[in-house]
């Protein structure tokens, strides 16, 4: 190494350290002044001698980089949400599930306070961080890596026995007196004042220029590390290591040995948490050990292992304006209360939703009424109680509109043994029309990208489509003279569309919007069914027979492919060459995983995992992310995780390499 290459990273690693004591551990050793002169001088000989360079050089934190849209990417562990408890008999239940699971044994947590802000996963490799992606649908999120890397308490180099490869998940906040300090200067300037520092975080994650993004007070704090092969036997013991790691670790975290030690951790923030300089909105209680949260694993959506304790939510008074109804694709009508905007949980409410007729009724509520707001898991708002002394004598009660906003000529139907009422007019009715397109052009569903609800709102009202078939045969003469329609948006629509034709047959068929068949559901028919032929000539009691379809789902599908309307667009999707049919080419499908479930931990020569649970599943197997009792496989190759083996090893199951799998797929 050159002398000129010497002092680069000689300044890169006093830098690098610099932050970690100003930003993290909050012991500056240099002022500022020294600091910024390092930094330029670093700057200097970046530009002079740019074959030096280094993408995770504390010069790249001031940003500068244009990312005129965001990659998306899916995430190799999902990002689950937490199940949430508001009392100390749901974490006891909480806890007796656990302990069922685990055999009675103790069980030690790990409790730390819920940060609200921006939940993100780093990806570091040889301890330089090298992506970053927000949770998104907890399945894909954006890449935001050159915005974060503008984040000072999030390292760019570690140091320390980290491990080669890992993942740390945390969340990115505006401290409270940085967000007011913000909204001053706006103020100053003219502006309007952001609402709340959780949504500007969101926003500053999503700026198109970095430097911009360096500009505002994000901050991070860390506390979740993944592995394939997990080192460590406790999350006590990860956030120890990360802290010499170099990781922005909250030092709020306490080990709890029972519930009464968990309710004083609790107790003893509900007090603090408004003097705290940021925002948090309940406490997280996590399994410590590391095998124990393998053992319990995951539902659909939330780890059996870790709940969210919710300190109890603001409420606010305020009137009841009136009432407006919405449709959804399905023809579900949804009464939606308009309010007197007012001020709650950083945010000004303006609507709240009354689910259906019975819950206006529960309410008793009455035109012009004072009523009660809280932010349901502090999200959506929702009408609590109404405030009964306050009322008119004069009031009359709210009565459900009898006829569908689309048009008043058109009777809403209540279903039996169903809460909601429901406009029948499918073909008739533009809410129903456009909320099917919307559907069919989401991200789950065919992702095509360049649409979204306004535009498909200016097709529909300029006559383009009436159906999600049509969007097929837009050509570029039909976008360019809507409004605020460039060349390069209308590009982008078309090039969507066309891409979108690579979609397989199970996100094609969720697509279509029929009633009750979502992704699970449309993956487990598309598995039954083969192609779509055989599911148009299939009858209600071969529907019965897949696995987990019940008489409702059967009775929907039956119902859409008896439509000669659907089966018309169909044959027109069919003709545009959207997939609808499994492709088995190169696939001699025996089904011989049947009812089996499959583990894969480690590298693979020639095959990344992804192909390997597609095989899996191919075969008539499921994938699951964690060894448990009822796990028939552990596919294992390079690298497999030790904890993974251990545990297969002590339940029994069966370890196979990746040649013992392709001779059970091959014999």
């Amino acid at each position: 190494m050159n002398s000129i290459q010497n002092q680069i990273e000689d300044l890169r690693n006093e830098l690098h350290q610099h932050n970690y004591s100003y930003y993290v551990l909050d012991k500056p050793i240099v002022s500022d002044f020294d600091f910024d002169t390092k930094l330029k001088r670093l700057i200097d000989l970046e530009e002079k001698y740019p074959e030096y360079f280094d993408i995770n050089s504390p010069s790249q934190r001031v940003g500068g980089s244009i990312s005129k849209s965001f990659d998306t990417v899916t995430h190799e562990y999902p990002m689950y949400s937490l199940n949430n408890s508001y009392s100390k008999k749901d974490l006891q239940d909480w806890q007796d599930r656990i302990q069922k699971k685990i055999l009675f044994k103790e069980v030690e947590y790990l409790c730390e306070l819920k940060f609200d802000g921006v939940s993100i996963n780093l990806t570091y490799e040889n301890g330089s961080l090298v992506s970053a992606v927000t949770r998104g649908d907890g399945v894909q999120g954006d890449d935001v890596t050159k915005n974060v890397k503008t984040i000072k308490t999030i390292p760019l180099q570690l140091k320390g026995d980290f491990p080669l490869k890992f993942q740390i998940r945390g969340e990115i906040f505006i401290e409270k007196d940085d967000f007011d300090k913000m909204n001053s200067d706006r103020i100053k300037d003219g502006l309007d004042p952001y609402m709340n520092p959780r949504n500007t975080a969101s926003g500053s994650l999503k700026l198109q220029d970095s430097s911009e993004v360096a500009k505002r007070p994000l901050k991070c704090y860390l506390f979740q590390i993944l592995s394939e092969n997990q080192v460590l036997e406790s999350q006590y013991e990860y956030l120890k290591k990360a802290i010499k790691w170099g990781f922005n670790i909250s030092d709020t975290f306490r080990l709890c040995k029972n519930l009464d030690e968990i309710m004083n951790y609790i107790g003893y923030w509900d007090k603090r948490k408004d003097h705290l300089k940021y925002e948090i909105d309940g406490i997280v209680i996590k399994v410590n050990d590391i095998q124990d949260q393998n053992k319990l694993g995951y539902t659909s959506k939330f780890p059996r292992w870790s709940i969210a304790f919710k300190f109890k939510t603001d409420r606010v008074t305020t009137k009841l304006i009136g009432i407006n109804y919405q449709v959804g694709r399905t023809g579900a009508v949804t009464p939606v209360a308009n309010l007197k905007p007012v001020l709650l949980g950083g945010t000004y409410v303006k609507r709240a939703s009354l689910h259906n007729e019975d819950q206006i009724s529960r309410l008793d509520l009455h035109e012009g009424d004072y009523v009660s707001v809280e932010k349901g898991g502090e999200i959506i708002p929702k009408i609590v109680n109404v405030l009964k002394e306050k009322r008119e004598t004069d009031s009359s009660p709210v009565k459900f509109s009898k006829t569908c906003p689309c048009n008043l000529k058109k009777k809403l139907v209540k279903i039996k043994d169903e809460a909601n009422h429901y406009c029948l007019s499918s073909d008739e009715c533009p809410y129903q029309i456009k909320g099917r397109i919307q559907h069919f052009i989401s991200r789950k569903a065919m992702d095509i990208s360049g649409l979204g609800g306004e535009t498909i709102d200016l097709l529909y009202k300029n006559g383009l489509i009436a159906n999600y078939a049509d969007l097929y045969k837009l050509k570029k003469e039909d976008l360019i003279p809507l409004e605020r329609m460039a060349e390069k948006s209308a590009e982008n629509i078309l090039h969507g569309l066309n891409q979108s034709k690579q979609i397989e047959f199970e996100r094609v068929l969720f697509a279509l919007g029929i009633r009750f068949v979502g992704q699970t559901v449309a993956k487990k028919i598309t598995k039954a069914f083969q192609n779509i032929d055989n599911l148009i000539n299939s009858n209600y009691e071969n529907l019965l027979e897949v696995d987990e379809i019940g008489e409702k789902i059967s009775e929907s599908i039956v119902e859409f492919f008896s439509s000669e309307d659907n089966l018309k667009i169909i044959y027109r999707l069919k003709k545009i060459g959207l997939k609808f049919e499994i492709d088995n080419s190169n696939k001699d499908l025996k089904n011989i995983f049947a009812g089996d479930s499959f583990v894969i931990s480690g590298k693979f020569d020639g095959y990344s995992r992804d192909e390997l649970k597609k095989m899996v599943e191919l075969n008539g197997g499921k994938n699951v992310s964690s060894v448990s009792s009822t796990t028939k496989y552990l596919l294992g190759g390079e690298n497999i995780g030790p904890s993974k083996l251990v545990k297969a090893k002590s339940l029994g199951v069966k370890i196979i390499s990746i040649d013992d799998f392709k001779k059970m797929i091959e014999n």
